[in-house]
């Protein structure tokens, strides 16, 4: 489920490869991957998502955030992001949490 946190900036959870032609049919310009790889056995790696990514015309950013990666982090890197990319962007996480705080956070620093 796509949850939009503002008119060029939505989050969702996991998503599969074959969904990216559906966001770039959507009118998605642009996908961030928030999620480490091998978080979960049957997540799909973050070069298999980028290749699927690209294949459907997106730009693709692969910016995890979990133990090894913290929040603060990925937000200063999101705000360089966000600066650049195409829009409307997709993030993913595992629920959507994650790429919501890490925006939220990324905003609020500037």
């Amino acid at each position: 489920m796509i949850r939009y946190i503002d008119s060029d900036y939505a989050v969702a959870g996991q998503l599969a490869p074959e969904n990216m032609k559906q966001l770039a049919d959507a009118g998605f310009k642009s996908v961030i991957n928030n999620r480490p790889d091998g978080e979960e056995p049957a997540q799909p790696p973050a070069a298999q998502m980028q290749a699927a990514a690209e294949a459907a015309g997106l730009q693709y950013v692969y910016l995890p955030v979990g133990a090894a990666y913290p929040a603060e982090n990925a937000a200063v890197t999101l705000r360089a992001e966000l600066a650049r990319l195409p829009r409307p962007i997709l993030a993913y996480c595992r629920s959507g949490a994650r790429s919501q705080t890490v925006y939220s956070m990324a905003k609020a620093a500037g």
